[in-house]
């Protein structure tokens, strides 16, 4: 079993290596990409249930033992983010491979495209698997090096412009990672996160709080997380659809794991509580509020995934086993519906040549199935019961009661408040773009309308462009995964319960990492 840990990265590295070889044969490069993703979806799902059963796996690469080698470390909050991640990754890929057959690959470049989606996947994997900061260092790295790329695509004025401002941040927020490493290092001798665990109590409490905070710095520019998410909505959508989507879906969630690990794991005694609540409550609606004032629907949704980060920094700031579970299973639940509503948005573009719902109308009409997967991702989003969306709020609703704290009660106004504003704003979505009729669109006056923010980069409503089977067909599986995620939210919800219980015991972590006691 331990063998498999290592593959989850080898294999798209090494997929990506043969798909730049065969750059001039895209078929070569479907199909190794595809049975890449495959495979990686095939060892998460073994692995998640060995984990689940056995415990914790944890591989030395190279057989050097920590702190002087790599330790890969999968426990169950490993393994669910694994196998979510490459779900997502694949069926977005099958979502690209329909796109670029119908665009004679215009917008997705093959040659290009699909070894920089297998060397961001690898990143994703390895930094889901790290055992160390600095190997979490290097996924970081990778996925930066592939999504400039991918955000870049097509090379249009408008990308290119958002990929600089994309890579300017990624390097500070890289600039701050690294500097807290060093300062950890300096400060613990190592670099292994079960070591940090042990030695980091034996600081002083502001030297804690300091190296807590610096990690912390790096972490919430990659989450997203208010006042550092000013970058997002200007760069995850102007990338093609498939890439805007995986960004949406997965990015984000890299630092949320982040952050969850160096809060249960690494700095435990820390009092971070009041903090992350606040920063929770700013989050949920700034983000929100932006949302509701968008009329480009690509910019909308990257507003409320800002706001609905504050909902996983909610439950991380309240801890405890509930808050957890609540956690990560919101985490799973935003991975999937993000994703899913961001390649929705993608097939709209392409039926109505806008997606400003100030030009878009009759969609209903003129793609009904279509106008049926975006509003089921819609619903699920704005946590409509019984929707896995709601059942994740209800949860970390229920840890906030618990708790009992005033700033508490706050933040669950917050959070109710911002379930209602993305109903709302999804709601205005889904009566502009899909029930208004196509003939009340030329003319139309609205008030609200001419009050809502255009996409800087909006160029008016461009020539439609034709969908293909697999591109619908990708987006009806991802429909598909999120409606599994409410009748399967039982064994889903208790899985995150045993994977919180397991992330709190920090003595097992270190002992599945060190079982003949730390050196």
């Amino acid at each position: 079993m331990n063998a498999l840990v290592p593959l989850v990265v080898t294999i798209p590295l090494l997929g990506a290596a043969i798909a730049l070889i065969f750059g001039q044969r895209p078929r070569v490069q479907i199909f190794v990409s595809l049975i890449s993703l495959t495979l990686v979806t095939a060892i998460a799902a073994v692995l998640l249930v060995a984990v689940d059963q056995t415990g914790t796996v944890t591989v030395n690469v190279g057989g050097w033992a920590p702190p002087w080698g790599i330790v890969l470390v999968v426990d169950r909050l490993s393994a669910i983010m694994l196998l979510v991640s490459a779900l997502m990754l694949l069926g977005v890929l099958i979502f690209a491979i329909g796109q670029g057959i119908v665009d004679d690959d215009n917008e997705t470049p093959v040659s290009i495209f699909h070894p920089a989606y297998l060397v961001l996947s690898a990143g994703l994997f390895d930094a889901f698997v790290a055992g160390d900061l600095f190997n979490m260092y290097v996924g970081f790295e990778m996925l930066l090096a592939a999504s400039y790329v991918l955000l870049t695509l097509g090379g249009t004025g408008a990308r290119i412009r958002a990929g600089v401002t994309y890579i300017v941040i990624s390097l500070m927020s890289s600039l701050l990672f690294v500097g807290a490493i060093a300062l950890i290092y300096g400060a613990t001798g190592t670099v292994t996160i079960a070591l940090i665990s042990e030695r980091v109590r034996e600081l002083p409490m502001g030297v804690q709080a300091i190296l807590c905070a610096a990690l912390l710095l790096g972490f919430a520019v990659k989450a997203a997380v208010f006042p550092l998410s000013f970058w997002l909505p200007d760069s995850y959508p102007t990338a093609p659809a498939p890439v805007t989507a995986v960004f949406a879906g997965l990015l984000t969630k890299v630092g949320v794991y982040a952050i969850i690990r160096t809060d249960t794991v690494m700095f435990v005694d820390v009092p971070l509580r009041i903090p992350l609540m606040v920063v929770a409550f700013f989050t949920l609606l700034v983000g929100i509020m932006g949302a509701v004032m968008q009329a480009d629907i690509k910019r909308l949704l990257s507003f409320t995934l800002v706001s609905h980060i504050g909902y996983m920094i909610f439950g991380i700031a309240i801890g405890g086993d509930i808050a957890l579970t609540a956690t990560i299973f919101y985490v799973v639940h935003h991975i999937v519906v993000q994703t899913t509503l961001f390649l929705a948005t993608g097939l709209v573009e392409r039926v109505g040549g806008s997606t400003s719902i100030s030009r878009l109308g009759g969609l209903l009409k003129a793609a009904p199935f279509v106008a049926v997967l975006f509003f089921l991702g819609a619903l699920n989003l704005g946590g409509i019961p019984p929707f896995s969306g709601f059942l994740g709020k209800i949860g970390l609703f229920q840890a906030g009661v618990e708790e009992g704290s005033w700033l508490s009660y706050v933040l669950i106004a917050a959070g109710a408040a911002t379930s209602l504003l993305t109903l709302y704003a999804l709601a205005r979505v889904w009566n502009m773009a899909f029930w208004r009729s196509r003939g009340e669109v030329e003319g139309y006056q609205s008030p609200l309308l001419e009050s809502l923010a255009e996409s800087p980069e909006d160029s008016g409503t461009v020539a439609t462009k034709q969908t293909s089977r697999l591109m619908v067909g990708a987006t009806t599986g991802m429909v598909g995964l999120t409606l599994l995620l409410t009748v399967f939210a039982g064994p889903i919800f208790g899985y995150a319960e045993r994977a919180a219980a397991q992330v709190e015991n920090v003595d097992n972590y270190i002992s599945a990492v060190f079982p003949e006691g730390s050196p």
